[in-house]
């Protein structure tokens, strides 16, 4: 597994993380005993990074992650949550009291006192540039609620605001083989300021595993059949915002891609990411311990070389560029 250091937070984590939004139920039912598995498989595959969310599952996937540490002292895990979904999405919710409350929240689940990473979780637009949000998350960290913060965007706009600020440690955003626009200026200026990038969606969703067909069918419960339109939230994080049909099909493309290296769709799409520069961790979802230890896998594939590069560029140019690229 190649690591890395995680931005301004000083901690090394292993290239491939794990995302824990499956756990919370909302991609459909996840009983506790598998979710430890998932876990389990996870840290024994090398990972040693979770993300999660104080939304996913209304705290689940948090107080699960809490009571597995708990048993397993000896995981050495860097736990990232985030806050700020729980009310209304509008910047007057991003308030010294509500911070406050979901932190101590946040802490009762995971079963800490200071947690490791803090994310605001994709908040509007106007948030990232209010002064007094990052005073209250810096004074957060001085009261050792947190060790560090940082932020998950939509849009590539809102990261350079974020990584402009002097203590964010990290951004999070979607970039994946058909969201390639954080490569342009996203991932040079993490560079250059010392913030970590966190890669997430980074298989769209489960089209870049090229599993799935335009007649495959998701759960009542799964966002990938209730938010495919953006009704509950941004379409972005459902398939990363691509048309499905034209995704099914570039899915198949970058499939054939994949076997020309040995490799399956997942691990070449994941692998492909570990070595872009700029990024710090990869956090697929897992849903079974299979899946799990198949992502890991991709944490220990050596750089696909430019020719991959290219043809990963020349995809999206094909299928996705022309509908995303100015939207995100």
């Amino acid at each position: 597994m190649h690591t890395s250091v995680l931005g301004r937070t000083g901690a090394t984590v292993s290239s491939i993380g794990l995302g824990t939004w499956q756990l919370g139920a909302d991609w459909g039912e996840v009983s506790e005993a598998d979710a430890f598995s998932v876990l389990d498989a996870a840290v024994e595959s090398g990972v040693t990074i979770f993300d999660t969310a104080d939304v996913y599952g209304d705290g689940r996937s948090e107080q699960l992650i809490g009571r597995y540490l708990r048993e397993r002292p000896d995981a050495n895990v860097f736990v990232a949550t985030k806050m700020g979904r729980r009310l209304p999405q509008v910047p007057e919710n991003y308030s010294t009291e509500n911070f406050l409350a979901w932190n101590d929240r946040s802490r009762q689940n995971l079963q800490v006192d200071t947690l490791d990473l803090v994310q605001l979780h994709c908040p509007p637009t106007p948030v990232y540039s209010i002064d007094r949000v990052y005073d209250d998350l810096d004074a957060m960290v001085d009261a050792g609620r947190i060790r560090h913060y940082g932020v998950s965007v939509e849009t590539v706009e809102e990261a350079l605001t974020a990584i402009a600020r002097p203590n964010v440690a990290s951004v999070q955003i979607i970039v994946n083989a058909f969201r390639l626009k954080p490569l342009d200026a996203v991932l040079p200026a993490a560079q250059d300021a010392g913030v970590g990038v966190i890669a997430r969606v980074p298989l769209a969703s489960g089209l870049l595993s090229g599993r799935y067909s335009r007649e495959t069918t998701f759960a009542e419960n799964d966002h990938r059949n209730y938010n495919r339109n953006g009704d509950a939230f941004d379409v972005g994080e459902t398939f990363s915002g691509v048309n499905y049909d034209d995704g099914v099909e570039a899915a198949q493309q970058f499939a054939a891609l994949a076997a020309e290296h040995d490799l399956a769709p997942a691990t070449a799409a994941l692998a492909w990411l570990v070595h872009l520069p700029g990024i710090s961790t990869v956090i697929p979802g897992a849903r079974s311990p299979e899946q799990a230890r198949m992502n890991a896998a991709a944490g220990g594939v050596e750089p696909l070389g430019d020719d991959f590069h290219a043809r990963v560029v020349a995809l999206y140019d094909q299928y996705f560029r022309a509908a995303v690229h100015p939207r995100w």
